[in-house]
């Protein structure tokens, strides 16, 4: 048996003191002479022998319940036998340096804290102990053991980081060291424990693991989740309208938020939002795209003490035009329905190719190409409109009524498309129903019940694949498609199954082929998202970007307070940067080459830290008997130091809580000893 606390074991000095009071606190007799005093000596030692056994009773009571107070608070313990009691120890030690540490409970700051037991339990080893430190970080001292001085100087450099990481994440890190064996390293996670770190936690049979919960702070925060635009497409001197989505995790409402705007580092006048507790609200901001090309802003609100989600930065490009790219047959007629619309618009650049002279270096700069009545489409055209939408850009076929159907499906099929199978010159009307909402929604305020639809007098009979993915944007009565959206890659390919000419609808004089072909080219190129996350490996596709390949690149902070270089991939999908848990700190960057600037981008730190929703030790008790695993200890460090709580951990079978049971028996038995023994 060992003790937490051998000290307390002077104190069995103090079991002198009844044995003092037994001995010298004695009823002194008085004699009294009669003339026969025979009987009486005989009950007089029966009496005093009595009386000496009911006290030495008593006084074995009062030292054993003495004693067993003064074990107790000296807290003896069995040994585990799996316990490594010579030779190195080695020990794994996690502490959370995520954003969510910054919360402060009454020791400070959580990371602080949690630094501080870290540092309690390196100090409890020995010289010759092992110890691996792992942070969100994944520094490279968390691959491996270091020594124990090395392990507090590491320990010390400790700050919060965007990196979240989950527990299994964390204890897979920890088992990749060449030198870690399950049998024989005892690791200790030091976190606040949100409950979504904990969700696919596995741990190893042989593994001794112990959890150490830090005091919770109040669990509240409010912060800005994300935002988005309504229209896709930024123009110049166009108003747009940001929608800022805020979280309030916290029991109080938020009646007069202030939410403020900076777009290139001028301020749009701010709103003010109202958000109940346990909730979310979603606010409007206006501002006006004065000017063109790169364009960074941020938007952010005031919220103490958790700060890293109060900011959100986003970018994006005001183009001054699409260009929009049409390959038709020499001397077309139907070809001047998009000439007169596209050409006569300043929101598009328009040019004209036949099929005869095409320039493929012009796909890359189209955001729409347009395929109108060709008569084949050759197998080099087909490669490089696939390449083309795969990468991002989008396509848009009207047939001609007399093409080589063969050569329109090897296309179709190469992306996976439906396939034309014949004509069908039965008198249709386009169906007015059912109109796709999210296609149409900035078309119409609302979309009449009996409006108005093109005619077809002959189209195509397309026939779906399983793999198609149709998403049909118009339909004629009887059900066949009239104009298909087909997703493919990043971009999108448009088929309508009826050629443009007059003979075969009406749909290029209808009012409706304006608003739908503006759509198109308006949706052709995805818009490049607004912001990405700090500290993970982001795919950001640089595709429309124009750049040599042999040169780096770099994405710089804006003030070139920080500078990395990514990783570039070029596939036949598009070109791709990876940025490889870069960069660490949220800002506004731009994408370099040299001296010039190709694109703004924005990280921003990622929100699954911003919910205060942790294990209790309740949570946890639950979660340890549904794992049923003698291996992990919960260590509740409120009530007792680090120290303590681990020996207690190793300690095996504790024996305090016996001892102070014992305590009560004997102080039970001296009662009834004095009140019944006569």
């Amino acid at each position: 048996m060992s003790f937490l606390y051998p000290s307390f074991l002077f104190a069995f000095g103090a079991l002198a003191i009844p044995i003092i009071i037994h001995l010298f606190n004695f009823r002194r007799y008085k004699k009294i002479y009669f003339t026969n005093v025979r009987f009486l000596k005989e009950i007089q030692q029966e009496s005093k022998s009595k009386s000496t056994l009911k006290r030495l009773l008593i006084l074995a009571t009062r030292l054993l319940a003495l004693a067993c107070l003064i074990l107790a608070f000296a807290q003896p313990y069995i040994p585990n036998k799996h316990q490594v009691k010579k030779g190195i120890r080695y020990v794994s030690i996690y502490v959370d340096n995520s954003f969510s540490m910054q919360a402060a409970n009454k020791n400070g700051f959580l990371l602080d804290d949690a630094k501080r037991k870290a540092i309690d339990l390196v100090q409890s080893l020995s010289a010759s102990d092992k110890v691996q430190l792992i942070s969100n970080d994944f520094y490279t001292s968390g691959q491996g053991f270091i020594s124990k001085e090395q392990a507090l100087d590491e320990i010390d450099k400790i700050k919060t980081a965007p990196a979240s990481k989950t527990i299994q994440e964390v204890y897979l890190r920890a088992q990749s060291a060449p030198d870690f064996k399950a049998d024989k390293v005892s690791s200790f996670f030091i976190s606040d424990f949100q409950k979504r770190n904990i969700q696919d936690f596995k741990p190893d049979s042989l593994s001794e693991i112990n959890m150490i919960l830090l005091e919770k702070a109040p669990q509240q925060n409010v912060w800005i989740d994300s935002c988005f635009v309504e229209n896709p497409y930024f123009q110049e001197k166009a108003t747009q309208t940001l929608h800022v989505k805020i979280k309030n995790f916290s029991e109080k409402e938020i009646e007069n938020g202030s939410l403020k705007l900076f777009l290139n580092n001028q301020q749009i006048a701010p709103v003010h939002f109202k958000v109940a507790a346990q909730a979310y609200t979603e606010a409007l901001l206006s501002f006006t795209c004065k000017d063109t090309g790169i364009q960074q802003g941020k938007v952010l609100i005031e919220d103490f003490p958790i700060t890293f989600d109060d900011t959100l930065y986003f970018s994006f490009r005001v183009n001054k035009q699409i260009p929009v790219l049409s390959i038709s047959q020499k001397e077309n007629k139907t070809a001047q329905y998009l000439h007169s619309l596209f050409s006569k618009d300043s929101l598009f650049a328009y040019q004209s190719q036949t099929d005869q002279d095409i320039d493929f270096s012009y796909f890359n700069k189209s955001n729409l190409i347009v395929l109108n009545d060709l008569t084949t489409i050759s197998s080099g055209l087909s490669q490089e409109i696939k390449k083309y939408i795969l990468s991002g850009g989008s396509a848009l076929v009207f047939p001609s009524g007399s093409g080589d159907i063969a050569s329109y499906n090897a296309f179709f099929n190469s992306l996976q498309a439906a396939s034309f199978t014949g004509m069908d010159t039965t008198k249709l009307k386009t169906e007015s129903k059912n109109l796709p909402k999210t296609f149409y929604e900035s078309v119409f305020e609302k979309i009449p019940e009996n409006m108005d639809m093109p005619l077809v007098f002959k189209h195509y009979i397309s026939t779906a694949n399983t793999r198609s993915e149709e998403e049909a944007l118009l339909k004629l009565i009887n059900g066949q498609s009239f104009l298909s959206l087909y997703k493919r890659g990043k971009g999108k390919l448009y088929v309508c199954t009826a050629p443009l000419d007059d003979k075969s609808s009406s749909f290029a004089k209808h009012a409706l082929f304006i608003p739908t072909l503006i759509k198109i080219a308006i949706l052709s190129r995805p818009a490049p998202p607004l912001y990405y996350y700090c500290g993970e490996n982001e795919g950001i596709d640089v595709s429309s970007l124009a750049f040599k390949a042999e040169i780096p690149l770099h994405i710089v902070q804006a003030g070139n307070q920080n500078d990395f270089i990514p990783e570039i991939r070029i596939t036949e999908g598009g070109k791709t940067l990876f940025t490889h848990s870069q960069p660490k700190y949220a800002g506004n960057y731009y994408l370099q080459q040299e001296k010039n600037t190709l694109q703004g981008l924005s990280f921003n730190y990622n929100r699954a830290e911003s919910v205060m929703d942790f294990f209790t030790e309740s949570d946890w008790n639950e979660w340890l008997k549904k794992t049923d695993s003698k291996k992990i200890h919960l260590l509740e460090t409120t009530k007792q130091n680090l120290h303590s709580a681990i020996e207690a951990t190793n300690g095996g079978a504790h024996l305090w809580k016996l001892f102070i049971l014992l305590t009560l028996v004997f102080l039970t038995l001296e009662t009834l000893l004095i009140r019944f023994l006569k």
